[in-house]
């Protein structure tokens, strides 16, 4: 049993006092005809899509979601891995405050959610949802089934996994867990191989070749490099065409014009300087809602319009419930962004990333519209720092390792190898890569933007209850090394006292 705090007292208290009845609706709406939602979650990707302007892949159909919905610019992940984030965008809660942070935590142990804190699914179910997680669509294989959930006891989460039922019960909320971007890690023999296959890379469009793509300046222009660009990118072709198939069968089920359709990813771009870190690399993702013919708009959708605004991909829990009819619960941390009576903008997404396998790193990030600030924790962590399966799978990581022992890296390459700062501020409009670090300049303006940003994010730590500064217990860390080395392998290089 852990026995870790699972809520600091006082958020305890307040959760408990509040009135989280997922039954309640927006009287005006409660006999309104509700619409199907569909979410088509991609994995680990950033902005790479035709419509939001990336070359070298062909994207289609989400293009054509994007020219008939809202396409939204500035919405960040609460956590640069998956587990946390899923958990967060499943709960409208921050893995941070509900003591689900760590990747794949509580798998194994009596873990329960909050008082009050509920699966969005079982949120729907209360009030007449179908609730689907979609593997296949005929023969087509679409999704994962993927779930991922730092919860595992709270029970039955969907209630059916068959497309084919959803016509004859709606209204459904149906996910669709998308097998792109990732790598095909999960029979767990990679430590065998000596390059670990893309999901999809024998027959994903080969749109990108190693020959077309720029890769990021923090990177050096090597062939590795390059084609492990391709891949990523040729991922996200790939996904596009698993998204027509999903797009097809709607239109010929009849189901199209009454399905509010959601595509997101769960965190940033599944690259070395991505996932797993903080930068925006790591947590900007893609969002785009697409609204049905058959179901009256909110007041302010616009079909083929752009959307600035700073959302956190946490915001995703509240905005469904309120398509489909259900006010936002008291205490829930997640805001509404899309429906006639939307939540005030975030000034700033806050983000955090904490264990990751058996890798302990602790982040806190603090994203505006223009601006990044992120705060390290552990003294000495960096792009360096150990973790398995980013060193077998990510063969840009061992290679950056190799060019920078022998002295062949410059630049900003270079600069990645050094540990990260105790604090980082980027300005994103001038410097979209985050490459060079404002925290320390003197001039004022970035000053002043430092000292807001790090005023806001301590007053999140406290207002949120921040358990990140609260270690997990060895008995609980431990295992994991053990697992990572005999999935992954470890280098030859490492020793115990090294990162």
């Amino acid at each position: 049993m852990n026995d870790r705090p699972r809520l600091p007292l006082l958020i305890v208290s307040l959760l408990c006092l509040l009135p989280w009845d997922a039954k309640a609706t927006d009287s005006a709406d409660s006999t309104a005809k509700r619409p199907n939602i569909l979410w088509i979650v991609g994995e680990n990707f950033d902005l790479d899509f035709g419509c939001y302007g990336a070359k070298n892949v062909l994207t289609p159909n989400i293009d054509r979601l994007a020219a008939n919905g809202i396409r939204y610019t500035n919405v960040f992940s609460t956590s640069p891995v998956c587990a946390p984030s899923r958990s967060c965008f499943m709960t409208g809660m921050y893995a941070t405050t509900t003591d689900m942070h760590h990747m794949r935590s509580h798998r194994d142990d009596d873990y329960r959610l909050p008082t009050g804190v509920r699966p969005i699914t079982q949120r729907l179910h209360d009030i007449g949802y179908t609730t689907a997680n979609i593997k296949t669509i005929g023969d087509h294989v679409v999704g994962t089934g993927k779930l991922d959930l730092n919860f595992t006891n709270e029970g039955e989460l969907y209630t059916t996994t068959n497309w084919s039922a959803l016509k004859q019960q709606q209204p459904f909320f149906a996910q669709i867990n998308m097998p792109e971007a990732e790598y095909d890690i999960y029979d767990r023999k990679s430590s065998e191989k000596d390059r670990v296959v893309w999901v999809g890379e024998e027959w994903h469009p080969q749109v990108a070749t190693p020959a077309n793509v720029t890769p990021p300046p923090y990177y050096p222009d090597h062939p590795i490099v390059r084609a492990e660009w391709a891949r990523y990118l040729n991922s996200a072709s790939g996904m596009d065409v698993r998204i027509g198939w999903i797009l097809d069968q709607l239109q010929k089920d009849g189901l199209a014009d009454n399905t509010v359709i959601i595509f997101f990813a769960d965190n940033g771009r599944l690259e070395a300087r991505g996932i797993h870190w903080c930068f925006d690399s790591g947590l900007h993702v893609p969002l785009v809602v697409h609204w049905p013919k058959n179901i009256p708009a909110p007041d302010h959708y616009r079909a083929g319009s752009v959307n600035d605004q700073v959302i956190s991909l946490m915001d995703l829990t509240a905005t469904t419930l309120s398509i489909a009819g259900v006010q936002r619960p008291d205490g829930m941390q997640s805001r509404v962004f899309l429906g006639n009576q939307p939540d005030p903008p975030r000034l700033y997404a806050f983000s955090a990333r904490d264990r990751i396998d058996e890798t302990i790193v602790r982040q806190r990030s603090v994203r505006g519209p223009r601006y990044h600030y992120i705060r390290n924790f552990t003294p000495g962590a960096g792009f360096l720092t150990l973790n398995r399966y980013k060193e077998k799978c990510f063969l840009v990581k061992p290679l950056m390792r190799e060019l920078h022992t022998t002295g062949q890296l410059t630049g900003a390459a270079k600069d990645l190898m050094q540990p990260f700062p105790t604090e980082q501020l980027f300005d994103t409009l001038h410097d979209p890569f985050e490459i060079h670090n404002l925290a320390n300049s003197r001039r004022s303006k970035p000053q002043r933007v430092l000292e807001s940003m790090r005023t806001a994010l301590d007053t999140w730590m406290v207002q949120t209850g921040d358990l990140g500064h609260i270690p997990e217990p060895d008995e609980v860390v431990h295992p994991f090394t053990k697992e990572m080395h005999d999935w992954f392998g470890t280098p030859d290089w490492y020793t115990p006292d090294k990162r």
